[in-house]
């Protein structure tokens, strides 16, 4: 429920600020902006909207198949509390996603980021701790297990963030992703444990 409801209220934002180049500009990430104006919003802002349908429809249906099952999970192991450490889980991975780019970028006036792809990654990777042996298909398209899945997505977000070739923020995926996985496990650390013992019965007996 929490995640259609982040979707339906992301979406509202996104296509809003399509036609609204002006929304667009106040909620978009801008380090630079943001350090010299105060306008610390942007931190949180900047993840409801997206550069384009395609950026939309791929971070939200992502979030829709992954994200109602990081809500039962978290149901499951803390009752109803769950519900609200998942908001935290996708809130917090908002800012938290982005930091690493404001200080890389705080004094650069032309970079802009956009999206939710952070705090998608995120529920993703919360998901990959509670199922490792689960599959993903890459680019909805090559099916293989969470667990290779995820070291080929940080793998290949960390070296794309180092090339910066293209307009995409590979660090917020990266960053994302890892943020994902401790807010999880620091919640409860027997999900790491159970994380491993999949993992080692799976491939190594």
């Amino acid at each position: 429920m929490i995640t259609l409801v982040i979707i339906v209220i992301t979406g509202l934002v996104s296509v809003q600020a399509f036609s609204n180049h002006e929304l667009f500009l106040r909620l978009r990430f801008n380090a630079y902006v943001t350090r010299n104006q105060k306008q610390w919003y942007r931190l949180g802002s900047y993840a409801l909207l997206h550069a384009d349908w395609m950026h939309l429809i791929v971070n939200m249906f992502v979030l829709y198949s992954f994200g109602q099952q990081v809500e039962l999970e978290y149901r499951a192991y803390f009752g109803p509390i769950g519900m609200l450490f998942y908001v935290l889980l996708y809130t917090s991975s908002v800012v938290m996603s982005i930091i690493p780019s404001y200080e890389q970028q705080k004094n650069n006036p032309v970079y802009n980021s956009v999206g939710a792809s952070g705090a998608v990654s995120a529920v993703l990777f919360a998901q990959v701790l509670f199922d490792p042996l689960g599959q993903v298909a890459l680019y909805g398209i090559i099916p293989m297990p969470s667990i290779l899945f995820a070291v080929v997505y940080l793998g290949y977000s960390w070296y794309m963030g180092k090339q910066g070739r293209d307009n995409i923020n590979h660090h917020a995926h990266f960053f994302g992703a890892v943020y994902g996985m401790l807010f999880t496990v620091l919640l409860d650390k027997q999900i790491a444990v159970n994380f491993w013992e999949l993992i080692k019965y799976k491939y190594f007996g």
